[in-house]
């Protein structure tokens, strides 16, 4: 290499010749902050080896155990316009203590008398279906009294059907009775005749039997007549019987057309005695609900409808309330990456909003200022926020909450779980792993012994 020029030496000069530097070397500071800083690293590779006490916080706030303890909004069923409240916010109301009173301001029920009106239809229409009945049993009746007249006169018709073939019978005997007779007056007219001829009977002898013999004629011709009348006695008779039948099947038709008629309008205003006391019924209720009342015991937290004159639909929140027995609890909301890690009867460290706390997670210990929780319920539907809601209860084996937390307050939870080295914790935050899996150790019966 060329020495071109004159600054360039192979032996630089000592530093040891300046001021500066021999203050430097003779101060020991330098020392003690260099033992400090060794003293600090061996300290933090200490620290490294702590315990530390897994956990899982959420954060959420203060409620109720039960659905029926929380704050609720009081609707007004029907629609209506305020007239008058009887209550202000921060009063204490108990169970069915009249908060407010609305008007009505539907056509519909506007008359002052509905209720007594409707219940005098009621009472119209149960008399006209007594009516009714009534006259469905009087034309039982008549139908009763038509049967039994038709059975007598059908049994009066045949008897006259019997007395007819009786006749018919007798008839016919005494008809077969005069044709013998006829018979025998032609043999004795002849036998006359040819005694007659003979000479051994005088002419008045035939002539006598000539008489006979047409009055016998003359019989049986009235005979026959007589029998043809039997006869058509009965063709009558069994006519007669086929008209009573005719006859009083029509009536009989008529009395129950007209019992089906009163049965229908029987039925029809039944039907409408129903709707008129489901109406009567409906507009009493409807009346008590022009008084709006407390449903629990509790402190009226804020009136949302105020003025009077307002109208108000049905369905409308018009008074929020707070009960005033009620058991504390907290919910709050965990990642899901948490939630297997979480069970039910598990407990958990809370503090709340405005009360002194001093918390180290790591270290529960040591904390000051949390109280003991127990899970006493996990949602396994997502919230709107993508966390699950956690709902914990005051843990009975610990101090007691304060009385004083208000509903809706903030709160903050630590679920404990397993106790790893500090460099682990460190080493699983880094990779993004999830906290140990937890469980509970029981001991066995087998174990104890």
């Amino acid at each position: 290499m060329l020495n071109i020029s004159d600054n360039n030496k192979t032996n630089p000069p000592s530093l040891e010749k300046f001021e500066t530097i021999k203050n430097l070397n003779l101060n020991s500071n330098s020392k003690i902050l260099n033992r400090i800083i060794v003293s600090v690293c061996i300290l933090g590779i200490l620290i490294l080896f702590l315990p530390w006490t897994q956990n899982i916080s959420g954060s959420g706030s203060v409620t109720t155990l039960k659905p029926n303890q929380r704050p609720q909004s009081i609707q007004s069923v029907i629609s209506g316009r305020i007239e008058n409240w009887y209550v202000q916010e921060g009063d204490f109301v108990n169970k069915g203590d009249t908060i407010l009173y609305i008007s009505e301001i539907k056509e519909d029920y506007m008359d002052p008398n509905l209720v007594a009106n409707t219940k005098r239809q009621v009472s119209a229409k149960k008399s006209s279906l007594e009516s009714y009945g009534s006259k469905v049993t009087a034309l039982s009746s008549q139908i009763q009294s038509i049967e039994s007249e038709k059975r007598l006169k059908l049994e009066q018709a045949q008897n006259k059907i019997k007395q007819s073939l009786l006749k018919i019978k007798s008839d016919s005997m005494d008809l077969v009775a005069v044709k013998t007779q006829l018979k025998i007056a032609n043999t004795q007219y002849d036998r006359a005749v040819q005694l007659n001829n003979e000479g051994l009977k005088p002419l008045t002898d035939v002539e006598d039997k000539r008489l006979k013999l047409q009055e016998v004629e003359a019989k049986i011709i009235t005979q026959e007549n007589k029998f043809l009348g039997s006869k058509n006695e009965y063709i009558n008779a069994k006519v007669e019987t086929n008209r009573i039948t005719a006859e009083y099947s029509e009536k009989t038709s008529k009395a129950q057309s007209d019992q089906f008629t009163a049965l229908s309008n029987q039925y029809d205003t039944e039907a409408q005695v129903n709707k008129l006391e489901n109406q009567y019924a409906n507009y009493s209720i409807r009346n008590g609900m022009y008084y709006i009342k407390a449903p629990q015991s509790g402190y009226v937290n804020r009136v949302l409808q105020a003025g009077i004159g307002q109208t108000v639909k049905e369905g409308t929140p018009i008074v929020s309330i707070m009960p005033a027995k009620y058991d504390i609890a907290v919910e709050t909301y965990v990642d899901p990456i948490d939630l297997p890690l979480i069970n039910k009867g598990e407990k958990v460290r809370i503090w709340f909003d405005g009360w002194p706390t001093i918390v180290f997670s790591g270290w529960p210990d040591v904390s000051y200022g949390t109280f003991g929780g127990k899970i006493v319920a996990i949602e396994n539907f997502i919230s709107d926020n993508g966390k699950y809601r956690i709902l914990i209860a005051p843990d009975e084996e610990e101090d007691a909450w304060p009385k004083k937390i208000s509903i809706g307050s903030g709160a903050e939870t630590i679920a404990l779980l397993d106790t790893v080295p500090i460099w682990f914790e460190v080493w699983r935050v880094l990779n993004g792993f999830p906290p140990n899996y937890y469980k509970t150790n029981s001991k066995t019966a087998k174990d104890k012994k």
